[in-house]
């Protein structure tokens, strides 16, 4: 059965198809916030349910990095690689230090605390972008239930001067996100009011102003289906790779979708990876996949 289908002839060129999808590691619950660490050669991941982070080395396998993890969803690298984690239960954003103390960088806006931080990116400049919908606070499974304080919303926090800054307040779900590579643009996925029957879902693009402050347009980029986008990640020549229900959605920079990656379980997110950026990290729902790619991520995920 092939494990690609392609929808316009241009991503021929992306899949190799002697590079099967791989299984990597199952018995996870719910697998989310996929980050590569390059130096260490190992990917981190979250086991997001039993409030874990988990390890992967290739050819050494599978290892429990933190435990506790404070239901931690998304992760990132800053620009000094340090770890950036998004902690449902502590509402809060994280960076782990060299030493491995963990720092708490931010848990409040205008006086009033954050809802469950879900993803972020770090910018060229340091600033860290994230989105905070309601998710992580709305059920005991994910971080636990607690009373929101503001409504969900899109942030801009720099950790050099302590500033934080709503560059975007119009979602009821906004998750994944990712600059292009120019960083120009950014991409936000809105997963939508998990409490309608048929929230809005789908993947928004925004221009980011020339000072890298600010944010205008966020006009609907392109719509996944089946499914809904959750995970996003840009390659180098600037498509957008989103979760779906079947797998792994290419995008191009115009909104078209090119080919897919078809995946057994629903994907909630993905990174790039591997010493080329070649290899496509996937978290399928309690699975961990993988696949090489003629393709490489973005030069700073």
């Amino acid at each position: 059965m092939p494990w690609f289908e392609i929808v316009d002839r241009r991503f021929a060129r992306y899949v190799l198809p002697n590079a099967p999808l791989e299984e990597l590691a199952g018995g996870f619950r719910w697998i989310e916030g996929p980050v590569w660490m390059a130096d260490a050669e190992c990917l981190l991941f979250q086991d997001l349910p039993r409030d874990r982070t988990m390890r992967w080395i290739d050819g050494a396998g599978l290892s429990v990095f933190r435990a506790p993890a404070g239901y931690a969803n998304g992760q990132a690298r800053d620009r000094q690689g340090r770890l950036l984690t998004c902690s449902h239960q502590h509402r809060a954003l994280t960076r782990t230090e060299p030493d491995g103390t963990v720092t708490t960088l931010v848990t409040h806006h205008e006086g009033r605390r954050l809802n469950a931080p879900n993803d972020l990116v770090c910018k060229s400049d340091g600033s860290i972008w994230f989105t905070d919908p309601l998710y992580g606070i709305s059920t005991d499974y994910e971080g636990g239930v607690q009373a929101s304080e503001q409504p969900p919303a899109l942030y801009r926090f720099d950790p050099a001067s302590g500033e934080i800054r709503v560059v975007a307040s119009d979602f009821a779900g906004p998750n994944g996100l990712a600059f292009s590579p120019d960083e120009s643009r950014l991409y936000v996925s809105e997963t939508g009011d998990q409490t309608h029957d048929d929230p809005a879902q789908f993947i928004r693009v925004f221009d980011v102003t020339p000072d890298g402050l600010a944010l205008s347009a966020g006009e609907v980029f392109h719509t996944i289906s089946p499914g809904y986008a959750d995970g996003l990640k840009v390659d180098h020549e600037g498509n957008v790779w989103s979760s779906a229900a079947d797998g792994v959605h290419c995008i191009d920079p115009g909104g078209e979708l090119l080919g897919k990656i078809l995946v057994p379980h629903r994907v909630s997110n993905l990174c790039f990876g591997g010493w080329a950026r070649n290899r496509l990290f996937i978290g399928g729902s309690h699975k961990l996949y993988a696949v090489f790619l003629n393709r490489r991520g973005a030069a700073w995920p």
